[in-house]
């Protein structure tokens, strides 16, 4: 969706060696964040992630329009946002 008004944020549980691995092999060129693993206030916590992965799309009013963990959903979801509507079934 390069050129489309879109943003992805990514947030990893994984130890920090790992994550970097997976950036480098998978050329993610997304910001995420390190999941806190101890303590109160991580942010699986605070938005209520259950399992891994969960994908939120969110349109641009803020509300939440898709939660879940199938990113053929998800990726559409978010294309029908920006317009792009392509059929991912």
């Amino acid at each position: 969706m390069k050129g489309k008004n879109f943003a992805l944020i990514g947030v990893n549980s994984d130890d920090l060696e790992q994550a970097k691995k997976a950036v480098k092999d998978n050329e993610l060129n997304w910001r995420s964040f390190q999941n806190e693993k101890e303590g109160g206030g991580t942010i699986a916590k605070d938005w209520g992630v259950t399992g891994w992965p969960t994908l939120i799309v969110i349109d641009q009013h803020g509300k939440i329009v898709y939660r879940g963990h199938d990113g053929h959903k998800a990726t559409k979801v978010a294309r029908e946002l920006v317009g792009e509507k392509k059929d991912l079934d």
